[in-house]
This record gives structure tokens, sequence and C-alpha cells, in this order.
């Protein structure tokens, strides 16, 4: 794999996981009830600790996409 099929990886994976995250966001924001029916099925939350743990677990994957994607690819960049 050469330098450029690794940045164009990158860049790509990292477009992907944005549209994923976006696509989170929005079932969170429009389809919360939904949601919140469908983990209740398996999972005992009340609504704070539900709005908790899909904040969090949204943080922590828009910073893995920063890290391990964006942050690797500008390096690429930045390398050429």
């Amino acid at each position: 794999m050469d330098i450029e099929m690794l940045s164009r990886t990158l860049l790509w994976s990292a477009l992907i996981n944005y549209g994923l995250l976006l696509l989170w966001f929005g079932l969170f924001a429009f389809a919360r009830n939904w949601m919140r029916q469908l983990h209740g099925r398996w999972f005992t939350l009340r609504d704070e600790q539900f709005d908790a743990i899909h904040y969090a677990a949204m943080a922590f994957h828009k910073l893995s996409i920063v890290l391990f994607m964006l942050v690797p690819w500008l390096a690429l960049q930045l390398a050429r």
C-alpha cells in the first residue's frame, strides 16, 4: 500500500464515520423515543442515563475519528 492509497483510505474512512455519526445524531435528535424503546427492551435505564450514555459515546466516536483518521491523514498531507 503506497502513501497515496493510505491517505485516500484514511480520508474516506473519516468521511464514512462522520456520516455514521451524523446518522446517529439524527436518530437521537428526531427518533429518540424509538431508540429509547428499542434499548429499553434490553436495558433498564433512566432517561438521564440514556442521554448521558449516547452523548458520551458520540463524543468518544468523534474523538476517535479525529485521532485515528484525520490526524494521520493530515500528517501524510504535510509530509508530501
